[in-house]
Order: C-alpha cells, then structure tokens, then sequence
C-alpha cells in the first residue's frame, strides 16, 4: 500500500501533531465505544479476518471514529489508498481518481477509496461511482454525519454495507482519557467533579474531547471545576436545523407530547433552542400537535396554542419562549385524541375513491325555476323546525352509503360529543 493523506502527519517525525491525532487507535481492538463494529464478533472484525473488505458507508456524529476505521482498515489493505473530501473535491477530480483506478486494476492491483462527507456529492456524483464499484475498480469507503437513506442514492446504498458508530458513551471517553494518561505518564490534574464535567462537555465527541483535554496537559496543579471552565469551553450541541437531528429531535419532542411524557417534552424542547432552533418553528409544530393528538379531547388546546404564538410574536426572546412552554406543558398534560386527523384522512381517501358525485337533490338550493322542475330542494327538512332540531335526512351522495369517519374517544369534551352523535344515531335509526 502507497503513502496516503493519512501519512501526511507522519512524514516528519519532530512536526507537532495534535493529541487526537497522536493517539489515534491503529488497530480496532483499540477503538472506543464501537465494540458491535470491532468487538470478537463485530462486522469490521470478521471482514478482515476473512480479508473480505466490501464497500461500506459510516454514518454516526462527529467524533465517533468515522476515520479512525477508515485509517484501520486501509492499513489492514494490501489495496492503493487514496482519501478526498466531498467539500473540496468535484467531478473532475472523481474522473482523474477512477482513470487511476482503472490503470492500477489492470496491473492487479485493487483502490481503496475514502470519501469524508460524502453526502456533499449531489445525485450526478454520486452516480459516478456506481459503474467503478459495479466492476470492482474500486473499493468505497464513505464517512458521513448524515442519515444515509435521506442524503444518498438508493443505487449507491445498494451497493454499501450501511454501519452505524454510536454517540461516545461515558465509558468509550474514560477510555480515551486513560489513553492520554498513559501517553502522559501521570494522571490528569483534575478533580473528580472536573473530570466528569469535562467528559460532559464532550457531549459524545471524542475529538473535543481529546483538543479539550490538551488544553490543560501545561497545568501544574489539580483543577476543579472552575478552573476547568476558564480554560475549555463546552461543545456546541450536534444540531443543524436542515440535517437528520432536527428531525430527530422534534419527533422526540412530538412523541412525548402524544406520550403524555412533560418532563421529556420539556427536555426536547430546550435541547432544540439550546440548538438555535428557530421558536417560530416550535410554536408552528406545537400548533400542529394541538389539531393532531389533542383535538376536541380539549377544545382549549388549539387556543392555547395561538395564544402562545401570538404572544411570542409580540415579547420576542426570550421572554416568549415562557409562553411557549406553557402551551408544551397544557397539550402534554391534556386529554388525547386523534380522532379528528383520523376523520380526515378517512374522509379524504373516500373523497378521492367516489369522484365527481353530486349532492342529493334534496339538500340543494333552486334559485331558478328549471333546477326546481329537476327536484332541487324537494322535501328538505329545515333542522331547526323538527323534533329535537334534527331531521335525520341523509346528506350523502345518493350512490354511496352513509360512512363513519369520525369516532370520538370517551376521554375529555370528546365523552360529551359522542353522546350527542350517540343520541343523533338513535333517533336517525327510528326514521
């Protein structure tokens, strides 16, 4: 195997190198936190044991050992290594890799190829691998932060093993903690109670962790906690309003709404913000949880909810957000019902199943004399002037029978207006 990029920081042995770099795992035994990808029976362990290295996407947060794997792996290679970036790196560049490709396989020799980013390609790059990879030009390793099935074309999936690195757990960062103290000869200087802030701090990234941890190898006393946050700084919360978190997190946050759950809402709702998640945006999705998972269970939860985007709208942040919350709280701890969106949809699918049909003519006003001689509006029943002010009368369309799409649940106001539709039934049956 050829010098790689990955080589770059070893071609001089007296160049600084940062901690992470220094440190980082050379054999998979060594990896943190991924024990079900390089564990005795993990996927990665027994494609090199059977030197069987197929095409693979990583997909985990930053800082999990994406590269880290890819370095493994492509040392455990007896293929040509070349590594690119999707954010600096474009069509051409893809030709000139797959020309060289081809020459190499023509003189038996295989490529491995590391991709970083890859879901920065748009669709047309990324079927430019498809025929190289078809015909075993080249071997395909890609690293993304992005969930694979949104952000990569289902041709190029296809021809991937999907493998998924979990978010660095308390565990996985001692580990690397104990890797610097060993490279250091002597523990880290610091408290108890600073050691677990700063693994927190990290929030799952073991490369924060290790920049962060290299920031207080020059202390010469133990710090506290204090004095660890004089000198490191937390991490920014993995979150992008467009990528796979946002929707992650507000389908958490839905769900613990449905799930009556007020403490997890409360917790989604804040790790959103904390993200900068735009509040609009909430009150818009809390809006929508009133109609979908509350609906006439409380008749107060749709105003409630307005009312909280109206006076957000006129306190801005961050006193509104207050407002806000207090919409959370009322739709988590509100009775539930779905019965209204699942009217709808009902009535949607049966609407777009009959068509063009007309109205009964009985239901239909006659303001001219030709649509009275057709039966327009023959034995209506004014509601208002029957027994009870119902006549019962049937307003479907004369080809289809009555349906039933709405079915009120025995929880809240909704108790109230399933007797009347009870009661509305009985008499409808007498007729």
């Amino acid at each position: 195997m050829t010098s790689s990029l990955f080589d770059t920081a070893e071609m001089q042995n007296d160049a600084p190198r940062p901690l992470a770099d220094r440190l980082r795992p050379r054999k998979l035994s060594d990896v943190a936190g991924q024990d079900h990808l390089v564990g005795f029976d993990g996927q990665l362990t027994r494609m090199l044991d059977d030197k069987n290295l197929s095409s693979i996407i990583f997909w985990g947060t930053p800082g999990c050992g994406k590269t880290t794997l890819a370095r493994i792996l492509a040392d455990h290679s007896d293929h040509h290594f070349e590594q690119i970036s999707a954010i600096f790196s474009g069509v051409a560049d893809l030709k000139k890799l797959f020309e060289q490709a081809k020459f190499r396989r023509q003189s038996g020799q295989g490529t491995l190829l590391f991709v970083d980013e890859i879901h920065r390609f748009n669709k047309s790059q990324q079927d430019a691998f498809l025929p190289v990879m078809e015909d075993g030009t080249i071997t395909l390793i890609g690293a993304t932060t992005e969930n694979p099935s949104f952000e990569l074309n289902a041709a190029l999936l296809s021809r991937c093993q999907i493998l998924v690195l979990k978010r660095l757990d308390d565990n996985a960062l001692e580990k690397l903690l104990a890797r610097v103290e060993n490279d250091i000869g002597h523990e880290l200087l610091l408290t108890i109670e600073a050691r677990d802030v700063l693994k927190t701090l990290a929030d799952g990234d073991g490369r924060y962790l290790l920049t962060m941890t290299e920031q207080i190898l020059t202390q010469k006393e133990a710090l506290d906690v204090d004095g660890l946050m004089r000198i490191v700084q937390k991490r920014r919360p993995v979150y992008d309003k467009k990528d796979d978190s946002h929707y992650n997190l507000i389908s958490a946050l839905h769900k613990s709404v449905r799930g009556s759950d007020v403490n997890a809402a409360l917790y989604w709702f804040a790790r959103m913000l904390a993200g900068g998640e735009d509040p609009k945006y909430l009150a818009r999705r809390i809006t929508r949880m009133a109609v979908e998972d509350i609906g006439l269970a409380d008749p107060q939860a749709l105003p409630q909810c307005i009312a909280a985007w109206e006076t957000f709208e006129r306190l801005g942040t961050p006193e509104g957000e207050l407002a806000l919350v207090q919409a959370l709280i009322y739709l988590t701890t509100a009775p539930k019902s779905n019965a209204g969106y699942n009217a709808y949809k009902a009535a949607v699918k049966s609407a777009n199943e009959t068509g063009s049909l007309m109205p009964p003519k009985h239901i239909l006003n006659a303001p001219t004399s030709m649509m009275k001689d057709l039966g327009y509006g023959d034995n209506y029943q004014y509601d208002h002037d029957q027994e009870n002010a119902f006549s019962g009368q049937n307003y479907f369309p004369d080809d289809i029978e009555r349906q039933e799409y709405y079915n009120p649940v025995e929880r809240g106001f909704e108790r109230e207006i399933k007797k009347r539709l009870d009661y509305w039934s009985k008499l409808r049956d007498k007729l």
